[in-house]
Order: C-alpha cells, then sequence, then structure tokens
C-alpha cells in the first residue's frame, strides 16, 4: 500500500521527450493514456528494484478510458509521476489485472 500512496500523492506528470517519443513509437501508446490509468479502478502497483539502483521505479497495471490495459514502468520525481515505459499488458499481466478486477 506505501508504493499506491506514493503515487497517488503526487501532483502531476513530468514528461521526458524521448521517453514519450519512444512510449508512441514502439508501443503506440500516448502520454495521455499513461496518465489516465492512474485515475481508474483497479490500480495495481509493484516495486521494480530490479531495474533501478539510484531511484525507487514502480511497475503499475491499469487501464484508460477507452478500456486499454497498460503496463507502465515510472518513478517519482519532485512530487511528480514520471514515465520511463509503457506497453500493452501482456497475457499473464491482463490475468492478473481480471483477477483485480473481478475481486474489486
Amino acid at each position: 500500500m506505501q508504493m499506491k500512496n506514493t503515487l497517488l500523492n503526487c501532483t502531476g506528470f513530468q514528461w521526458d521527450y524521448g521517453n514519450d517519443t519512444k512510449n508512441w513509437l514502439k508501443h503506440q501508446v500516448t502520454s495521455v493514456e499513461c496518465e489516465e490509468i492512474f485515475f481508474n479502478q483497479p490500480l495495481i502497483v509493484g516495486e521494480d528494484s530490479r531495474h533501478s539502483l539510484s531511484e525507487a521505479r514502480f511497475y503499475v497495471l491499469g487501464k484508460t478510458e477507452q478500456q486499454r490495459r497498460l503496463f507502465v514502468v515510472c518513478t517519482v520525481r519532485n512530487n511528480l509521476i514520471r514515465v520511463i515505459s509503457a506497453r500493452d499488458m501482456s497475457k499473464k499481466e491482463r490475468e492478473v489485472y481480471c483477477h483485480a478486477e473481478n475481486n474489486a
């Protein structure tokens, strides 16, 4: 719950042009879609400690307003969510997310 509260206490988003462009070119995910998942339920948050030693990273499973299910990796800088990468959920991630939806 601590990780989820860290994200929910943020006041906005910080976008890096390179990551924003990469997410679109590789996965056709827009920054708007990434932001939307943080406002819809369920929101599944986990710590991504394998990929960064210098700052806390989180992985997030969520859905957009159009019901697109996304896997997002992000960090928090200066109380802002900074999206590092975003893509559609894998089959296994969708199963986890569907289970959370059914148990909400």
